[in-house]
């Protein structure tokens, strides 16, 4: 999938109007809380985690935020669901490298799928702690941080 925009745009939009997997999950197996103090953005990541098999069997999240925040959580939750941990963990990965233009989607491998929409990011560099604060959280809430997340 390419860069487009437009697309982005739209989605980013779409996803802060209505944010996929927003509500408390009352039986998580694990959860941490993340703040951007540069932009105000506020989290809490929530997972059922089966660690027998390894996967996340359901991620869904609470909080407020700007647009990009909201939107990369929700398509985050969204990617997540059903996944193995340690994809999570490649996937946050290669997130991050590609927002920051350590990885460009275009013409390197990757298995980021729809995610590459916040491939331009990377050209505005403040907003780069707005769409990783939601990878950040999860690798807290899967390595069961208590004292939270801070991109500062």
């Amino acid at each position: 999938m390419s860069y487009d925009n437009e697309l982005y745009q739209q989605v980013i939009l779409d996803h802060n109007r209505k944010p996929r997997n927003f509500h408390e999950m009352k039986d998580a197996s694990h959860s941490c809380h993340g703040v951007n103090p540069l932009c105000g953005d506020d989290i809490t990541i929530y997972l059922d985690v089966d660690e027998n098999e390894g996967v996340i069997k359901d991620v869904s999240f609470q909080g407020s935020g700007c647009a990009i925040s909201k939107a990369s959580t929700s398509l985050m939750t969204t990617f997540l669901k059903g996944k193995k941990i340690d994809l999570a963990r490649k996937t946050k990965d290669e997130f991050h490298k590609m927002i920051l233009g350590e990885l460009d989607p275009e013409k390197e491998e990757h298995g980021l799928g729809k995610l590459t929409l916040f491939m331009g990011i990377r050209e505005y560099p403040s907003r780069t702690k707005c769409a990783s604060l939601a990878w950040h959280t999860l690798i807290g809430a899967l390595d069961k941080k208590q004292e939270g997340i801070s991109t500062e």
